[in-house]
């Protein structure tokens, strides 16, 4: 019987191939970086050890630790540039924030890949997220042509959750904030909300997005009350 290999998701080398074929591409820094933080310790733990020790056994012991320490990191140096290269790869592009949001964020952080408010021509958007902090409003594109969709955003969250905190973040050609940057900026936002508070207000705004959702039970968020800044 034929195997069929379509669909299935290529192995851990090759993935880590084709990130360093995409890095080296795009970050000519890249692999020079990478030989030098394999080498360095390679090159300095042989040297210590063939001038101060005359054991053959610990020699070569702590030659071999030296080789698995300067892959490791050649591998921590790969994986940053990698990210960067990525960032850089996306900056400006129609979504990108979307692609953050969605992989960047974890623990108490709802968020969606999916816009709130977008203009079709100029493909502008405003994101959501919800966390510790409270609402957090992404704007992607130039500002003077987003004032009108933020404005309605903020319209519709002093009506849902009037007494949550909304923060205010631009990424843009406009905007010192980069895409790289994006998730800690919002991280350093002060904490304001408990987890559960955070969990209801989510909710209510995801059901308010789709008439079709009913509108959760439990805490109403309009009358949620920000806790101390911890």
């Amino acid at each position: 019987m034929a195997r069929n290999d379509q669909g299935k998701e290529p192995g851990r080398l090759k993935t880590m191939w084709q990130v360093f074929k995409m890095t080296r591409r795009l970050d000519k820094l890249a692999l020079p970086l990478m030989i030098v933080a394999f080498l360095a310790p390679v090159v300095l733990v042989t040297t210590s050890t063939l001038i101060f020790n005359d054991s053959l056994f610990i020699q070569i012991l702590w030659i071999v630790t030296s080789v698995f320490v300067g892959f490791l990191l050649a591998m921590i140096i790969m994986s940053r540039r990698a990210e960067r290269a990525a960032m850089k790869q996306m900056e400006g592009r129609p979504g990108a924030v979307g692609s953050i949001l969605k992989s960047g964020l974890r623990g108490t952080w709802r968020t969606s890949e999916m816009p709130v408010g977008v203009n079709p021509k100029t493909q502008d958007a405003i994101y959501r997220a919800v966390g510790r902090c409270g609402i957090v409003l992404i704007v992607e594109g130039v500002k003077s042509r987003t004032e009108r969709m933020l404005r309605e955003q903020q319209t519709q969250l002093a009506r849902t959750a009037k007494n949550v905190p909304v923060h205010i973040l631009h990424v843009g050609p406009e905007s010192d904030l980069q895409l790289g940057g994006l998730t800690k900026a919002m991280k350093k936002l002060p904490k304001q909300l408990s987890k559960p508070e955070v969990i209801q207000v989510a909710n209510r705004l995801s059901s308010m997005g789709n008439l079709n959702l009913p509108i959760p039970k439990g805490i109403d968020p309009r009358r949620v009350r920000p806790g101390r800044p911890r």
